[in-house]
């Protein structure tokens, strides 16, 4: 069996767990549940800390795991991202008092305060800075002010709350992370069908499907509008003037696509969501 690893709590874990159920697999009923085993689909379900998964998969124990990209290259684990599930984004920068820093190489022989310590690390010794490293669990913002640190590393959002800190952004994106798909290196029975389960339901939502019908005439320039993937799907009417197109088209342009098809002549424009796909 498959043995997959998913975050039992935390910001990665309902979205985590709603990808796999829209993927067809079996889903723990009780958030207490650490384990399940989906007999239909051979995989087992391993609930854990999203901050361990990287290090379990790395070791071998586990064969796939979904987990912060934050999260893998802090662990230092060896193993791999394979696949972005495009959700639970965040940027990670440094930030220090007011004035305080103009950039990344100033941190050279301080303190900085950091839940993320093997990522910090390995992102300073590529840009040659050898800086003492204070690693806190949370609420990092607070180190400099009560002496702790001299800076800070942290997940940006809005800038908010370093802000209210005293705090000021300086130097390069640290890392831009989401959950991702990470493996053992080793290949498995079932895991193409988990990647190619999840990128199903990744386009399932990124994508509408499109129906409207279309003078003959003028069928070159809708379908310019709505290319879909390799193309539209074009079929006959009862009337030989007229042609039905379907066609996908990415969910955040559906109003825009209708009113330039509209524009061009097509009428009787039908909008549907998508459940699953495989691409």
């Amino acid at each position: 069996m498959l043995k997959i690893a998913v975050p039992n709590k935390g910001s990665l874990s309902e979205t985590a767990v709603q990808m796999l159920a829209e993927s067809g697999y079996q889903t723990r009923r009780d958030t207490r549940e650490l384990h399940l085993v989906d007999e239909r689909n051979g995989v087992e379900f391993f609930y854990l800390r999203p901050r361990d998964i990287a290090t379990y998969v790395g070791s071998g124990a586990l064969d796939i795991g979904i987990t912060g990209r934050d999260l893998l290259l802090d662990s230092e684990s060896p193993a791999k991202e394979i696949a972005s599930l495009q959700f639970g984004e965040s940027t990670f920068r440094f930030a220090g008092p007011d004035g305080g820093f103009a950039g990344v190489s100033e941190l050279e022989g301080r303190r900085v305060a950091t839940s993320y310590p093997g990522l910090v690390k390995a992102f300073l010794a590529q840009h040659s800075v050898s800086a003492t490293l204070v690693r806190l669990d949370g609420a990092v913002e607070s180190a400099v002010r009560l002496g702790v640190a001299d800076a800070v590393a942290d997940v940006v959002s809005t800038g908010s709350t370093l802000k209210k800190a005293g705090l000021t952004i300086f130097g390069p994106v640290i890392l831009e992370s989401s959950a991702v798909v990470i493996s053992s290196g080793i290949d498995k029975p079932g895991a193409d069908t988990l990647l190619r389960r999840l990128q199903g339901v990744l386009v399932a939502r990124q994508y509408v499907l499109m129906d409207y019908d279309v003078p003959l005439a003028k069928l070159d320039a809708a379908a310019a509008i709505t290319p879909g993937l390799e193309s539209p799907t074009i079929s006959p009417l009862r009337d030989p003037e007229w042609v039905a197109v379907r066609s996908m088209v990415p969910l955040a342009d559906t109003n825009q696509v209708m009113d330039a098809l509209y524009d061009v002549g097509a009428r009787a424009i039908l909008v549907s969501p998508i459940h699953a796909a495989r691409i």
